[in-house]
């Protein structure tokens, strides 16, 4: 997932949410045990200051006696942390073994006979402890008043809500990674169809449908609704702006026959150097006006797609059976390497009109030899020659948008202008380089592959069996 990507976006505040709902819960739930923990503590302590008052006698002396202390064991081992301490009016202290030779230092209190007062003191060996503590009449004769008190160490209590705690947070953590797992999934499942879109608008872009589908999510479907109607829109633009262009190209070609006629008359009359002006004027206009109805035929069919595709290997032979024939090619030799059953996404009238013009302009200038090059997976055309080549200073500014290719020689055709426009009508690119035979290597491939490849990247040799085309 990239930066500022939706679904990071979601997945992120999702965990962000769930890590603070996580954690708020976490907390909640250890104060809630901290609150049990006191309350069980306080509830034991009752218990535990019962059994000691009722074990409690007075001896014929009237001193007071535990005679069934409390059943705990913890009160009979030294510094257990459980104690309890006994205390009357006349001075007499009793305490539990585990209280060994210190004493609670109960404050100054007078706890009723049905009331139960708490106390957090400082108990033995400096520990915290919580002391629940009663007073009563034992003998309503004598009136001897006693004050029973029971402590229990709450460093223990401390501890167990710590280890509640660390157990609690494992497991808010192990649960956190399985909800954000989950959040992951819940976003990716929800983002779902929008992947969808998005390969269904790139399936739009290579010809292989015209509108997005229908059948989609609720949410979205006011959005495929708009880009449908965006899609019909185009197409009725396009469609008229072909029809203009294609009219605009049609009304020079009347005037530019009269120049032509012009010319004639003048070159009769003797004016040679003004009919060769006007016929470089014509033929340049000419030129132009041919390249615009190309472009008006190209724009809303260039596609791609299965119904547009072409097998090369045929139309390579057919090529250069044609091109051996004529005098530019009359010194030159063919040959090449290209894939049998190789198909192009292409428009076969627009690739035999790229690769016509490529092969035509590399032999115009090759010395002798001329080959072509394709390769299968990525689909890569490379036409290269031994001529002079493009000197590298010049490679990037032909290569510029706007900039002319064809203003290196004279033309013939569409140009290497047209070729670049058709190229980029089905989303190809056309790439100069220096050829292993000393001349200038173009490389026509999909823009992406083209862009991964750079333009001095060699056409990996392909493995299916191959056609090899010799002409010359």
């Amino acid at each position: 997932m990239r930066l500022g990507s939706l679904r990071l976006r979601l997945v992120a505040a999702g965990t962000i949410a769930l890590l603070v709902a996580l954690g708020v819960a976490g907390a909640g739930m250890v104060v809630l045990f901290k609150r049990h923990v006191a309350r069980t503590l306080a509830s034991d302590l009752d218990v535990h200051l019962r059994q000691l008052l009722n074990g409690l006698e007075v001896d014929a002396d009237g001193r007071i006696m535990v005679a069934r202390p409390p059943a705990d064991p913890r009160f009979t081992v030294p510094l257990s942390g459980l104690y309890w301490q006994i205390s009357d009016d006349h001075g007499q202290l009793l305490r539990s073994r585990s209280l060994w030779d210190t004493i609670l230092p109960l404050p100054i209190d007078e706890p009723g006979p049905s009331d139960v007062h708490q106390h957090e003191l400082t108990g033995p060996v400096g520990a915290r402890v919580l002391v629940a503590e009663r007073g009563i009449v034992m003998n309503p004769g004598s009136q001897i008043r006693v004050r029973a008190a029971v402590a229990y160490d709450l460093d223990g209590a401390t501890s167990a809500v710590r280890a509640f705690a660390k157990d609690l947070s494992i497991a808010l953590a192990v649960l956190a990674i399985i909800l954000a797992i989950g959040t992951t999934v819940q976003v990716s499942l929800g983002l779902r169809p929008l992947a969808v879109l998005r390969r269904r608008v790139a399936e739009i872009r290579s010809g292989q449908r015209q509108h997005l589908p229908v059948e989609v999510p609720t949410e979205v479907a006011p959005l495929v609704e708009e880009v449908n109607a965006l899609l019909d829109a185009q197409s009725r633009e396009i469609l008229r702006s072909r029809s203009r262009a294609a009219d605009l190209a049609h009304g020079f070609k009347t005037p530019l026959a009269a120049l032509t006629a012009d010319a004639a008359r003048l070159k009769e009359l003797g004016q040679l150097e003004l009919a060769r002006n006007v016929e470089d004027v014509a033929e340049a206009m000419s030129r132009q006006v041919d390249r615009e109805l190309a472009l008006a035929r190209l724009r809303g069919k260039a596609r791609g797609g299965p119904e547009a595709a072409t097998e090369l290997a045929p139309l390579v032979d057919a090529l250069l059976g044609t091109l051996a024939r004529t005098p530019a090619a009359a010194h030159v030799s063919f040959d090449g390497e290209v894939p049998a059953g190789l198909r192009v996404a292409m428009d076969r009238t627009d690739l035999a009109e790229v690769l016509g013009n490529l092969l035509e302009n590399a032999a115009r200038h090759a010395t002798g030899t001329v080959r072509i090059t394709a390769s299968a997976a990525p689909v890569i055309v490379t036409v290269e020659d031994d001529g002079p080549g493009i000197p590298d200073a010049k490679i990037g500014r032909v290569l510029e948008r706007g900039g002319r290719l064809d203003e290196q020689g004279p033309g013939s055709g569409l140009g290497l202008a047209i070729v670049q426009d058709v190229l980029e009508a089905y989303g190809w690119r056309l790439q100069i380089g220096r050829s292993a035979l000393g001349g200038a290597k173009i490389t026509i491939a999909p823009a992406l592959i083209a862009a991964l490849r750079g333009s001095e990247a060699p056409a990996r040799a392909p493995e299916t069996p191959r056609s090899i085309l010799t002409a010359g």
